[in-house]
């Protein structure tokens, strides 16, 4: 027997790697936000829309529309919600550009979820109507709108716009999971858009015709819009709170759902 002892390799010592979801998550925010900067024609005309459309209504119809207040306070709830929705379109329309150009099975390749992929895409389109809406504000201070909210009422306004901004970009991105195509995503725009007309952002729903009342009030805009107007205002929630809250979150839980169903799909085919 030889006394020569053969070195045998120290153990290694394995350390469990923290979740790196939280990290693949801020990754895909700040490359959604990244591309929305790049993006500079879509960047301003999701800026300078809601302004436009505001004056217009304000100074082409504000006058021959009677609200029982000055119509800029009345009209500024619903340009924010229509341009939120035109914004979550912009979304479902970079989802479905992603699915169609590859790019996310290569981040599929480098083990990134679907949760860190599509909300880099929703934060992204909250982030595009916060700046929007802080635009809006600001302008209709400028031409007149003189807001009586507490602290605490701005508080609950600001929560239930980010709460409909969060859920209806989730829907988009959902909308632009099972989109066939980047063109048939960009139809969502007509229909998002189309809601806050119908509803009690623009005039009373008592001035519309009575057949279009039922739907007015049963929308998801009229109760958010009703909510944030009422804060601002600073009166009473009443039950239009709850009413939005309720549908904000069931549209939210709907379209994750759906996301990752249509997410699934895709991958697996």
């Amino acid at each position: 027997m030889s006394d020569l002892t053969l070195d045998r390799p120290a153990p290694r010592l394995t350390v469990a790697r923290p979740s790196t979801g939280f990290r693949d998550t801020v990754t895909m925010i700040d490359r959604c936000v990244r591309l929305s900067r790049r993006n500079v024609d879509a960047l301003i005309t999701a800026l300078m829309l809601p302004i436009m459309l505001m004056l217009m209504f304000v100074y082409l119809f504000g006058g021959a529309i009677n609200t029982g207040t000055a119509y800029v306070t009345y009209v500024v709830p619903g340009v924010i919600l229509l341009c939120a929705g035109f914004g979550s379109a912009t979304t479902a329309v970079s989802v479905s550009q992603d699915m169609k150009n590859g790019i996310i099975d290569r981040f599929r390749s480098m083990d990134i979820g679907a949760a860190a992929l599509l909300t880099g895409h929703v934060v992204a389109s909250v982030i595009r109507n916060l700046a929007s809406s802080v635009l809006v504000f600001g302008v209709a201070l400028a031409i007149g709108f003189r807001p009586h909210a507490t602290v605490a009422q701005w508080a609950a306004a600001i929560g239930v716009l980010v709460l409909f901004m969060l859920a209806v970009s989730w829907f988009a991105a959902m909308v632009g999971l099972f989109a066939s195509s980047p063109e048939a995503a960009s139809g969502f725009t007509f229909f998002v858009m189309f809601l806050p007309y119908a509803s009690s952002a623009f005039v009373p729903i008592a001035t519309m015709p009575s057949w279009l009342h039922g739907f007015s009030r049963h929308q998801p805009c009229t109760p958010v819009i009703e909510s944030i107007r009422a804060l601002l205002a600073g009166h009473a929630l009443g039950s239009n709170g709850w009413i939005a809250a309720i549908w904000c979150i069931g549209i939210l839980a709907v379209s994750v759902v759906g996301s990752t169903f249509a997410f699934r799909r895709h991958t697996a085919s």
